[in-house]
C-alpha cells in the first residue's frame, strides 16, 4: 500500500510526493490472491478498490502459479483379457490409473474428458496367440459408444511356434479425437480367432524386469479445437462487482498458486 492523499487535499510537498510516486509506478491498486483448492473452479478477490467497471490484470508469482496444467490421463491393466466373440466388438478395460488431471477413467473402460478440446489418445496392447495359423486383430476407437470413422488398425500376429510356445505381438497407435466435456473414448477390439488374447506378465528375474501390463493407454489435451464452452483455460476474471471479482480457472488441486493483481479503473 502506497501513500494516499486525504479527502480534502494536502500541502504541496505531500501532493508532489504522491504524484512523483504515481509517475514512478507506485500506485495504490495492487494485491495478491491464492487460488482456492479442493477442486474449486472459481476464486473470489475481495477488495474495496474494485468497481463494476474495473479492469483486473493477473500475474503469476512463481513456478507453481505459472505452470500450465493441461489435462491428461494415463491408465493400464494388469490382467489377461479374452474376446468372447469374433463377430462383435470387445471393449478393453483398465485396472489402474497412473496419472490423471482434468480427465478420468470411468467404469474401467471409458477415458473421459473433463474439458472440451482436441485430445491425443495412445495405446499399447500386448497380444498373445495360441493358434496354429497366422491371425490378425482389429483395434479401433469408440466415442460415446459409437465407432469413430476411419479409426481402425489391423495388426497381424504370426502362428505359434509350438503347442507350448505362443506368439506375441505389440499393437500400438495414437489418434486425435475432438471431445466435449464428459465425452468418453473406449478401445474396441476383435480378433480373427478367440485364441488370440490380451496378456499381462508379472515381474521377472535374470535380470530383474518390471511387470508387463496387458494394455497401456494415455490421453493428452492438445488444444481448445475451436470449442467455446467447457474448454481448458488459464485463470481469468469472469465477473466484477463493487468490492469483489471472480477468477475462473480449471478445477484446482494444487496449493500455493498465488497471483498478483492490479486494478485499473
Amino acid at each position: 500500500m502506497f501513500r494516499a492523499l486525504p479527502p480534502f487535499g494536502s500541502d504541496p510537498r505531500g501532493v508532489a510526493e504522491v504524484v512523483n510516486g504515481i509517475m514512478n509506478g507506485k500506485t495504490n491498486n495492487t494485491g495478491s490472491v491464492t487460488l482456492a483448492t479442493g477442486g474449486a473452479s472459481t476464486t473470489t478477490i475481495t477488495d474495496a478498490r474494485i468497481g463494476v467497471d474495473s479492469v483486473i490484470l493477473l500475474m503469476a508469482t512463481d513456478d507453481v502459479s505459472a505452470t500450465s496444467y493441461y489435462p491428461y490421463l494415463a491408465v493400464q491393466d494388469d490382467t489377461d483379457q479374452a474376446a468372447t466373440t469374433t463377430s462383435a466388438a470387445n471393449i478393453m478395460s483398465f485396472s489402474t490409473t497412473d496419472y490423471a488431471l482434468g480427465a478420468s477413467l470411468v467404469t474401467n473402460t471409458k477415458l473421459t474428458a473433463g474439458y472440451s478440446g482436441l485430445y491425443n489418445i495412445q495405446f499399447s496392447v500386448q497380444f498373445k496367440s495360441t493358434v496354429n495359423d497366422p491371425e490378425f486383430v482389429d483395434v479401433w476407437f469408440r466415442k460415446n459408444g459409437t465407432n469413430v470413422a476411419a479409426s481402425n488398425s489391423k495388426f497381424g500376429i504370426s502362428q505359434r511356434k509350438s503347442a507350448g510356445i505362443p506368439s506375441h505381438m505389440i499393437g500400438s497407435l495414437n489418434f486425435f479425437i475432438g471431445l466435449e466435456k464428459n465425452d468418453y473414448v473406449e478401445l474396441a477390439w476383435r480378433p480373427s480367432d478367440i485364441g488370440v488374447t490380451i496378456e499381462h506378465f508379472g515381474t521377472d528375474t535374470s535380470p530383474t524386469r518390471p511387470a508387463t501390463p496387458s494394455i497401456i493407454a494415455t490421453m493428452s489435451y492438445l488444444s481448445s479445437n475451436g470449442y467455446t464452452s467447457n474448454l481448458f483455460t488459464m485463470p481469468y476474471i469472469s465477473a466484477v462487482t463493487n468490492g469483489s471479482a471472480t477468477i475462473s480457472h480449471p478445477a484446482n488441486t494444487v496449493s500455493g498458486m498465488t497471483h498478483k493483481y492490479i486494478i485499473v479503473g
